[in-house]
Formats: C-alpha cells, sequence, structure tokens
C-alpha cells in the first residue's frame, strides 16, 4: 500500500523568514544594511589606495563633497516621499549661484553685509520651487515635464545671466565664514548635519511630515482627509528649492565663484541617493538618515574611483548598476511586505 505524504514547512521556519524579511523591511532594517555598505567600501578604499584614503584630510574631503549634494538630496526626500520628482535641481542650483555672484549683488553685500549673497540664493532657489509647486499643483502638468521645464529655462537664464562666463566672489566675510571649522569640523559639513537633522525633525515629528506621507500614501485620501494636496504640493517643491538655493551657497564658498555650469548632474545624483537610502519612488516612504547614507555611499565611491585613477565613466556605470540592484531590493521587499 503507496501512502501519500505532503511536506509540511515548520511553522517557526515560515515565522523565522518572515521575521528577517520584515527586519530587511523596516527602517532599522535598511539603515543597516546602508551602515555595511559603506563600511565595505571604506574597507575597499583601504585596501586599494591604502593611507591615501584613510588620511584625515580625504575623509574631510568626502564630508565635503557630499555637503552640497546631500542638502538636495535632503529637499528632494521630501518631494519624492510627497509622490513627486524634481529633474531641475541641478540647473536652480546653477541658477542660484549665478544670480547671487553678479556684479549688482556683490555691489550690495559690499555695502552692506555678505548675507545679501545668501538671502539672493535662497529667494531664487525658493522662486523657481514655488513656480515647479505651482506648474504641477495647480496647472495640473506632470511634474517631470514641468521640472524638465524648469531644468531648461534655469540653465539657459544663468547662461544669460553670467554671458557663460564663470563669476569671482569678492565679498569680504563670505569666504572666511564658509571656509572654517567648527571643533575641526568644516562649516559646510556642518550646515549639511544641521539640514539633515531638522529635516528629519520636520518629516518624522510633526503635522507636515506626516502630511507628506499622506499625500505621497494616497494623495485622494489625503484630500478627504481634509488635507490640502495643492497647496502641499507648492509647499514641498519650495522646500526644494530652499535646499538648492542653500547648496548653491554652499558651492559658491567652496569654488568661490558662480557659474551657469554648477550643478550638473545634481538630480541623478541626489535621485540615486534618496532611492538608495530606502525612499520609494512611488511616494508614502520616505527616511531622512537613509537618504544621509546613500550620499555618504556615492561619495565615497566616487573617492575611490578618484584615488584609484578609474575613470568617470566606470564611476557612472558603477552608480547605475547600484541604483538598478537598489530598485529591485525595494520591489522584492515590497511584495514580500504585501504577501
Amino acid at each position: 500500500m503507496s501512502e501519500n505524504t505532503t511536506a509540511v514547512r515548520p511553522p517557526t521556519a515560515d515565522r523565522a523568514k518572515g521575521g528577517v524579511t520584515a527586519l530587511l523591511g523596516s527602517a532599522a532594517g535598511r539603515n543597516t544594511g546602508l551602515v555595511v555598505a559603506l563600511v565595505l567600501l571604506c574597507l575597499v578604499g583601504v585596501a586599494t589606495a591604502g593611507d591615501r584614503f584613510a588620511d584625515v584630510d580625504n575623509l574631510l574631503t568626502i564630508l565635503r563633497l557630499a555637503s552640497v549634494i546631500g542638502v538636495v538630496s535632503v529637499g528632494m526626500t521630501f518631494v519624492i516621499t510627497g509622490g513627486g520628482i524634481d529633474l531641475s535641481v541641478g540647473a536652480i542650483v546653477a541658477l542660484s549661484s549665478v544670480w547671487a555672484t553678479t556684479l549688482a549683488t556683490q555691489a550690495m553685500a559690499n555695502d552692506s553685509h555678505w548675507l545679501v549673497v545668501v538671502f539672493a540664493a535662497l529667494a531664487v532657489g525658493a522662486g523657481c520651487g514655488v513656480v515647479n509647486g505651482l506648474l504641477i499643483a495647480y496647472g495640473r502638468i506632470v511634474a517631470f515635464i514641468a521640472t524638465l521645464a524648469m531644468l531648461a529655462a534655469a540653465r539657459g537664464l544663468a547662461e544669460i545671466i553670467s554671458n557663460r562666463k564663470t563669476q569671482i566672489v569678492d565679498v569680504p566675510g563670505f569666504s572666511a565664514f564658509f571656509d572654517a571649522s567648527v571643533l575641526g569640523v568644516p562649516v559646510l559639513v556642518v550646515i549639511f548635519a544641521l539640514v539633515a537633522a531638522v529635516g528629519w525633525v520636520v518629516l518624522n515629528r510633526t503635522t507636515f511630515g506626516r502630511r507628506t506621507f499622506a499625500v505621497g500614501g494616497n494623495p485622494e485620501a489625503a484630500r478627504l482627509a481634509g488635507i490640502d494636496v495643492r497647496r502641499h504640493t507648492v509647499l514641498l517643491y519650495t522646500l526644494l528649492g530652499v535646499c538648492c538655493g542653500i547648496a548653491a551657497v554652499m558651492l559658491i564658498a567652496r569654488t568661490t565663484t558662480g557659474s551657469s555650469t554648477h550643478g550638473g548632474l545634481y538630480e541623478l545624483d541626489a535621485i540615486a541617493a534618496v532611492v538608495i537610502g530606502g525612499t520609494l519612488l512611488s511616494g508614502g516612504r520616505g527616511t531622512i538618515a537613509g537618504t544621509v547614507f546613500g550620499v555618504l555611499i556615492f561619495t565615497t565611491l566616487s573617492n575611490v574611483f578618484t584615488l584609484n585613477n578609474l575613470s568617470i565613466s566606470a564611476q557612472a556605470v558603477a552608480k547605475g548598476a547600484i541604483i538598478v540592484i537598489a530598485v529591485l531590493l525595494q520591489q522584492r521587499l515590497a511584495r514580500r511586505s504585501g504577501a
């Protein structure tokens, strides 16, 4: 007599598998994975470049480079979490840097205070963000198209204002302030840390943050719950514009110039850092801490490639591969969590 047997998976195995999936899908699990990836990159840097990578000056260089795109990425986290996208951040940074370093702006700064340069950059960035938000929220233009138009317009306007020339900054006190250090930490890095800290608090501990998650997760449900979705969308893009203005000031301080070529491919780097950090491109879930780790991973990767004399093209290929892997992992974990 034959006996039919059915293999039954032990309940403990199912619970263990579900526990691992839940851990990997949680914020703590994602951040732990990012930390491990960053540590592995650092080990590769030490193994291939030795003391050149581990040198304190090189580590500070990595942080300085990460600070500018990091500020933009913090703003991008809000927009993507809210269900949007912005392809114009690099062009907005360029326009803000050019407008803040014109002869007229520098003359006003010399007559009063170097903060005029800062306010000019922030105002231009915020203005561009408002235009993006209005076109998307009230003009009902798809975010991809609206920000693509802003990319072209802002970059073109920057070229017209600067006549495609690099503008040198000559404002007493401006460079001295941003070249300083706080307890050995460059001011640019301190600014990035402050922006990230404020961004974390706003996204996770305020009504604005909760509304951002709601709008990104389900705009219609958010509207029925009493949230002014269109107004909130404008605020999100304005916030990102302000971050672009801050980044422009940092870039001006780092290079002592304003140029229409500033911010090249910042949109790619910012979106990549946000996605790597665990923010969903479809909206509804975002993490500032993950974005910070994502920025550090990409900046460290570029540094390791540079120290080993590898081409920029190879860096681009590596970044593309990392982005694809991150998105695939997000989709896989999302399906398992749904199951």
